[in-house]
């Protein structure tokens, strides 16, 4: 009760009439801010998007990654857009965004401009990423796509096989060549640009 006499002798002192309101300052106590707990945190981790691209972030600021049902050296079938049909293995996964970037896949030109006097300028054909969703598996032996299955070995290992097929897609063999082929192009740029 007492509080509300209070609220009303302050709003009869302010006289709030239009002639009189205009170009007066507020007390400091009446337009006090009221705090708010905002539970939506900016995210501070800076990576490689474009402008318009936004990302969802945890609490903690690090950007929610999604999981996918491919990953690096997975031959794949694109089963929908203007490269429909088209087969090759992903050699780059975006998790933020849930995009994969497959071999001869997806091509665009990219212009770019002479860095130094002299040096023409140059047409570039980059792959382009696409939505995971728009790949599926693809068994080379028996030219058939298929979704991912999960199931756990005998030795206690959980492997990625072909529900259509059976076959294991996460075999030591597999694995064994990504390796020697990623160590091999890492030797190659090694040497190119020491030379």
């Amino acid at each position: 009760m007492a509080a509300l006499a209070a609220l009303q002798n302050t709003l009869t002192a302010l006289s709030l009439s239009s002639n009189s309101f205009l170009g007066q300052r507020l007390p400091p106590n009446f337009a006090s801010p009221v705090p708010v707990n905002s539970t939506v945190k900016p995210c501070l981790i800076a990576a490689k998007l474009k402008r318009w691209e936004r990302k969802e972030c945890k609490p903690n600021s690090l950007p929610v990654l999604h999981k996918m049902h491919v990953k690096i050296g997975d031959t794949v079938k694109v089963i929908a857009g203007r490269d429909k049909g088209k087969t090759g293995e992903i050699t780059k996964i975006f998790k933020h965004n849930s995009t994969v970037v497959v071999q001869e896949v997806n091509l665009k030109t990219k212009h770019v401009k002479s860095r130094e006097e002299g040096e023409p300028g140059q047409i570039l054909k980059i792959e382009a990423p696409i939505h995971s969703s728009n790949v599926m598996l693809y068994s080379k032996e028996q030219n058939v796509t298929s979704r991912v299955g999960h199931k756990m070995l005998d030795n206690g290992k959980w492997v990625r096989y072909l529900i259509k097929t059976g076959e294991i897609i996460d075999s030591v063999e597999n694995w064994k060549k990504l390796k020697e082929s990623k160590d091999k192009t890492e030797v190659a740029a090694a040497t190119t640009t020491t030379s």
